[in-house]
């Protein structure tokens, strides 16, 4: 080992509980990846053992009550357990016993690297997308006003994430299930090709699936998709639509829109995102209204689309500032 005196010391620190984690990884790396330095394992060993000769019991009652204090210390927490360890390994004076006590170790602390797991968070505002690589290698692509809270590792049995908002997802094969979680619905997955929207603001949930398959789990049901399907689960009354078609599910990623006899109430919420606006009707009614057409969404062109579905003679409207009054037409 490199710096013999530097690491002796650290040793000792181990030894009594005195050290950080960045300290335990320091003693592991060298002694994984390092020849150890055997001269300076037996001269602590040696200084351990005399500590020991100087506190070690005398009489058979003591030697007694010294191994049931043993096996009580075997069921505390994981830090006394190295105290324990350690009174063993002064019963031994050799190398030997002062690696393995050391290398007894490298469990506890990768135990301790899975477990401390951070989260990260991205989101994106309005008339905004963002691509999101996740640790597994899943690409995530965020529509306007979204957001996703994930690990920045995946551990255990899943790879779980959550979502508020709209994603597209390209899920990397692995192992163990991808899981979706939402405020009202979880996808769960191996690897696949899906989209899913679920903003908050909105009452139900929109799933297609373009390839692989999934399994859904909403409305205290479990539904299993197959390729080329869209789910419309309404989070309200709980019912739900099935339909054998999820074109156009992923082109708003290229900046479309397509409506396919969707409502004025669903689209309003869309424009609303894109363009950072807001939606005033002057009846309930207009929210009803139902249109198809396909658009491209630009910076500016938010008069473009809506003069083309005014067109229709279903409605006018005027904008004040962020702000877009839908009138009924004057008959």
């Amino acid at each position: 080992m490199k710096n013999s005196e530097n690491n002796k010391s650290l040793l000792r620190r181990y030894l009594d509980d005195l050290y950080t984690m960045d300290d335990a990884r320091k003693l592991l790396d060298e002694l994984q990846t390092s020849e150890y330095d055997t001269d300076m394992l037996q001269d602590l060993a040696a200084e351990v053992w005399e500590e020991t000769s100087l506190q070690s019991p005398q009489t058979d009652l003591e030697r007694e009550q010294y191994k049931k204090e043993a096996r009580l210390l075997l069921k505390r927490i994981e830090h006394k357990k190295r105290m324990w360890i350690r009174r063993a390994a002064l019963a031994v004076s050799s190398v030997a016993a002062m690696v393995c006590l050391v290398f007894g170790s490298i469990s506890y602390i990768r135990y301790i690297d899975r477990t401390q797991v951070s989260y990260l968070e991205a989101s994106t505002s309005f008339g905004e997308r963002k691509e999101v690589q996740l640790p597994d290698g899943t690409t995530l692509i965020l529509n306007s006003c979204s957001r996703v809270h994930y690990p920045d590792r995946f551990t255990g049995k899943e790879r779980r994430i959550e979502l508020e908002g709209e994603g597209y997802f390209e899920v990397e094969h692995g192992e163990h299930p991808f899981v979706v979680q939402t405020d009202s619905a979880q996808i769960k997955v191996l690897g696949t090709k899906f989209d899913i929207k679920n903003y908050s603001d909105e009452n139900y949930v929109k799933v297609s699936l373009l390839e692989g398959s999934i399994a859904l789990s909403c409305i205290n049901k479990e539904f299993i998709m197959k390729p080329n399907q869209t789910m419309i689960v309404n989070k309200l009354d709980q019912t739900y639509k099935l339909t054998e078609s999820a074109d156009y599910a992923e082109q708003w990623i290229n900046c479309r829109v397509f409506w396919d006899e969707v409502p004025m109430s669903i689209i309003s919420k869309e424009l609303e995102r894109q363009f950072d606006v807001t939606f005033a009707f002057e009846s309930e009614q207009l929210k009803n209204l139902i249109f198809h057409g396909s658009f491209i969404i630009e910076t500016n062109n938010l008069e473009k689309i809506l003069d083309i579905m005014s067109e229709t003679n279903k409605f006018s409207y005027s904008i004040e500032k962020d702000k877009i009054y839908v009138y009924s037409l004057k008959k």
